[in-house]
């Protein structure tokens, strides 16, 4: 043993077993077969310098070095492999730092093969033969090396205790790695010191609950806890992080009973990578408490990691611990056995485009992408006969309702949008009535009620057409009321809209409140005032906004059930191209899935385990360009399509032609007013002379009755119109407001015979190209593409659409986009819709 610090010193060291590696590999494989006692030598002085090295005096101030383990190990293998080449049989070699397990097989023989010694505790269990064949397929026998170590040799912060493992597969000429593996390789490593277990006890009372701490350093370890109580009792476990007693929301629960079992494995996921203090809350669940309960309370933590060579760190990456860990014996699973890196430009997957008849030919052996197509199309088909049937349903509902009440003589419209929340049972089954007021008049109390569809269903935009005599000038405030009727009268209105249709000004009212006798404050009738120009730019306004059309609209899977009610993207095209996307998205996967690495490309980014390597970016960068713009495109075609409107003769309104003036005695000019109430007037003439004229004779006590009151009431038509034409001549001209124009870029209704020609022509070309890909890789490899295409579709729906929707939320609300003008165009989208009717 060294005495002296410095004693020997590293060149001398690096250069004796540079000296022993280049003798091993120099000696011929006859000669150590029969030399066992050089062989034993060469074996006991690499290990004693390696011992040496690690409990050397100065090991604080003067480090080894991470190749010096590299180097003694692999004097070890290179023993190993001189042995092995005459023999079959598991080679073991013993040296003062831990054993060499090797052993040769043929390939197929490696399906679930142990290697190492289970009688001592450390071996490694390979995953079934179907999961390494792709990667060892091509060699006919593999030598597998195992080699355990009873120190860490690379010590760190991560304090690595016990046995130490290491596997390596050879052809015998060089090393073969594994990667990404489908089944997990389990490993088994000793851990003889059990002075890591914590043991308490706790007495659990009546009605309470027994709360054990957790103090945990480190977030990535596994902590195995075992409650046994002294009783048959089933108990409730919860975790959580925060002051005892006061928590209400627990990361994870469980249940203990006898029967299953009083042992909780805590994953790093439920720890939600936060160290601290957690606690775990102990109750009775469904079980009788009897006095004297006591619970004894056992927990040891594990980790699981593996040497990364490049960064020169215990890595986690790929490696977890298992289920049958125990305090004296650690099981680590791991995908792989090496790290690897990536090429500089990555080219998918080669497909010879001539052997199609020979691939197709192969269906019979490998219809797995065959089937996965057929049950997406067949699904397809199913949502597109749903989707028809939903949009010819919501279009009927898309309609603009004319109020029944409204005065057949009142001339001035007003558009109302009344939109209902989303929340549970936010519809109401009620009688609504509304009351508009504005600085130059009021309107009458009007039922908005439609006859033909039902009205102020949960999330529902409901449009109606309120007339008024005259304008109101600026609307101020709206009132809106409910008779409390029917089996759910509450209602949750999240906002209401009013356009002014003659000088197409927009008025906004933010609700968002319960119009109920038993929700919210308990009021059915409220008066909401105009929003001001701040309140409609503010942040909040524009993000809740755009978050909530956004899910409806932009989410294209989202996008299905409930569309915006004024977009011409109906839920027949948005199913196609989902189904379009889902194609593309199955042939670029399975064009790019598992290609080969290349070990020499450049980290760009590198957080922890987590590195972003130049080959990946590559992949996305060129997935992006084959898939995004051309599904874009089709998705933007039918988006921006304009309805198709067949034009009518029809003659100008009556509100756009002065009649001709007729001279009365006047005594001062005529006002604004005077003109819409004279209007009023004449228009409730001419519907009571409209409504005597289909009246018979036979309804009045003579005909000279009716004929007197159809006189009467001609004269009074004719004496009206003789007002009308005063005023309107004597009045100044109206100042109409300059109707502003939609920013939408809108397309010719034919562009939507492009749209579905871009769809088929993306879909049909993307269905060849991955069943060719399929019949290439045969079936195993198929089913193993099935998996990874689940994981990319989830990650698509659930996480890049949702983060896609929320950016351009927060991008627009940043820039303080007007809402309003978003207001604008989808009433002018009901009113282009309504046109197209007439």
């Amino acid at each position: 043993m060294e005495t002296t610090p410095g004693e020997p010193t590293n060149d001398n060291r690096d250069r004796f077993i540079q000296y022993l590696l280049e003798g091993t590999k120099n000696l011929k494989a006859d000669y150590a077969a029969e030399n066992n006692i050089t062989i034993s030598r060469i074996i006991n002085c690499s290990a004693g310098i390696l011992l040496l090295s690690m409990k050397k005096c100065d090991i604080d101030t003067n480090p080894n070095p991470t190749s010096l383990f590299e180097s003694i190990f692999e004097i070890f293998r290179a023993v190993s492999l001189l042995l092995g080449q005459f023999s079959t049989e598991t080679i073991i070699i013993k040296h003062p730092t831990g054993t060499v397990y090797q052993t040769s097989f043929k390939t197929a023989d490696l399906d679930n093969a142990v290697l190492g010694s289970e009688q001592e505790g450390e071996f490694i269990r390979l995953p079934s033969f179907s999961a390494l064949k792709p990667q060892l397929e091509q060699y006919e026998r593999v030598i597998t090396q195992m080699t355990t170590f009873s120190g860490n040799p690379h010590p760190s912060d991560d304090n690595i205790s016990g046995t130490v493992s290491n596997l390596i597969l050879s052809d015998g000429k060089a090393d073969i790695e594994l990667k990404n593996l489908p089944e997990m390789i389990e490993i088994f490593m000793p851990h003889p010191n059990s002075s890591t277990l914590i043991n308490s006890t706790a007495e659990l009372e009546k009605n309470t609950q027994a709360v054990s701490s957790l103090n945990v350093s480190d977030p990535n370890v596994t902590i195995f806890l075992s409650v046994k109580p002294n009783a048959n009792v089933s108990l409730a476990l919860k975790l959580f992080q925060g002051t005892p007693g006061n928590g209400t929301y627990f990361n994870d629960t469980t249940i203990f009973s006898q029967t299953d079992g009083y042992r909780w494995m805590i994953t790093p996921d439920m720890l939600q990578d936060t160290p601290g203090a957690w606690y775990v809350e102990i109750s009775l669940f469904n079980s009788t408490w009897e006095p004297g309960l006591t619970l004894m309370i056992t927990f040891f933590m594990s980790k699981c990691l593996y040497w990364d060579i490049k960064n020169q760190s215990w890595s986690t990456e790929g490696c977890q611990v298992g289920e049958k860990t125990t305090p004296e014996r650690v099981q680590c699973l791991c995908n792989h056995l090496t790290l690897f890196g990536s090429s500089f430009f990555v080219m998918p997957n080669d497909v010879d485009i001539s052997r199609t008849a020979e691939l197709f030919a192969t269906v019979t052996q490998n219809y797995v992408v065959l089937a996965l197509l057929c049950a997406f199309f067949g699904l397809y088909l199913v949502t597109l006969l749903w989707a028809c049937y939903a949009d010819r349903r919501a279009s009927s509902k898309r309609k603009m309702t004319l109020l029944e009440d409204n005065h057949a003589g009142a001339l001035y419209n007003y558009l109302i949008s009344v939109q209902t929340g989303h929340r549970k049972n936010a519809g109401t089954t009620a009688n609504v009535t509304v009351k508009l007021s504005g600085s130059e008049g009021e309107s009458d109390t009007h039922t908005l009620t439609d006859p033909d569809k039902p009205v102020f269903e949960r999330g529902a935009v409901d449009m109606f057409l309120l007339a008024t005599p005259f304008p109101l000038g600026e609307v101020r405030n709206v009132r809106l009321q409910h008779d409390n009727s029917g089996g759910r009268p509450s209602w949750y209105i999240n906002k209401v809209t009013i356009q002014d249709l003659q000088t197409r000004q927009v008025w906004q009212f933010f609700c968002d409140c319960w119009l109920s006798a038993d929700r919210g404050d308990g009021m059915t009738k409220k008066t909401f005032n105009a929003a001001k120009n701040n309140e409609i730019a503010s942040f909040r306004n524009i993000f809740q906004t755009r978050t909530s059309t956004g899910f409806r609209d932009e989410h294209i899977w989202v996008s299905i059930v409930d569309p915006p009610s004024r977009s011409p993207f109906t839920r027949a095209q948005r199913v196609s191209c989902c189904m379009s996307l889902l194609l593309c998205t199955m042939a670029i996967n399975i064009a790019f899935w598992n290609i080969p690495v290349d070990e020499e490309s450049p980290v760009l980014f590198s957080f922890g385990s987590l590195e972003i390597t130049w080959q990946e970016i590559m992949v996305g960068v060129e997935s992006g360009l084959l898939m995004f713009p051309i599904n874009i495109l089709i998705i933007t075609i039918f988006r921006s399509i304009k309805p198709r409107i067949v034009s009518k003769s029809q003659k100008d309104d009556e509100s756009h032609t002065r009649p001709p003036a007729i001279t009365i005695p006047r005594e001062s000019e005529s006002d604004p007013h005077w003109v819409y109430c004279s209007k009023f007037l004449l228009a409730g003439l001419c519907h009571i002379m409209m409504c005597l004229e289909k009246l018979d004779g036979k309804n009045f006590p003579s005909q000279d009755e009716y004929q007197q009151a159809l006189n009467l009431t001609n004269l009074l038509v004719r004496k009206a119109e003789m007002v009308f034409s005063s005023h309107l001549a004597y009045c100044p001209p109206l100042v109409r407001r300059k109707e502003k124009k939609s920013g939408g870029c809108w397309l010719p209704w034919w562009c939507v015979f492009l749209g579905w020609f871009l769809l088929l022509s993306i879909s049909g070309v993307s269905t060849f190209f991955t069943l060719l890909y399929g019949f290439e890789y045969g079936k195993q490899k198929s089913i193993k593409w099935v998996m990874s295409l689940g994981l990319s579709l989830f990650q698509s729906i659930f996480i890049l659409q949702p983060l896609k929707v929320i950016g351009i939320a927060v991008f627009f609300a940043l820039l303080l986009k007007p809402v309003a003008v978003e207001e604008s165009e989808e009433i002018e989208q009901v009113l282009l819709g309504k046109k197209k009717h007439l």
